[in-house]
């Protein structure tokens, strides 16, 4: 079974948009917060300082942000193409 997890936070816009791909691609995904779920150190610890919103892993398998998960989800044949209204160059 396919489980991703997106470590995001409120008013992030590449947050948003790896949410976006999630529901357009169909695969499981929990979502995480920032201040809800898991605190900066946390989020630190876990990913190291200089780490951006959002983290993204994949059964448990760090995956990256924006660019590794969307080069991930191609690589998997979830991503063929982009979809409409989202733009690899506006989350690339």
């Amino acid at each position: 079974m396919e489980n991703f997890t997106i470590y995001s936070k409120d008013g992030c816009q590449y947050c948003d948009k790896i949410e976006q791909l999630m529901q357009f691609t169909e695969v499981k995904y929990v979502v995480y917060k920032l201040d809800r779920d898991f605190t900066q150190e946390a989020f630190l610890e876990e990913y190291g300082e200089g780490a951006t919103f959002p983290q993204i892993t994949y059964n448990g398998k760090k995956i990256g942000g924006c660019q590794e998960t969307i080069a991930f989800l191609r690589e998997q044949k979830h991503l063929p193409q982009a979809p409409a209204g989202i733009t690899t160059s506006v989350i690339v």
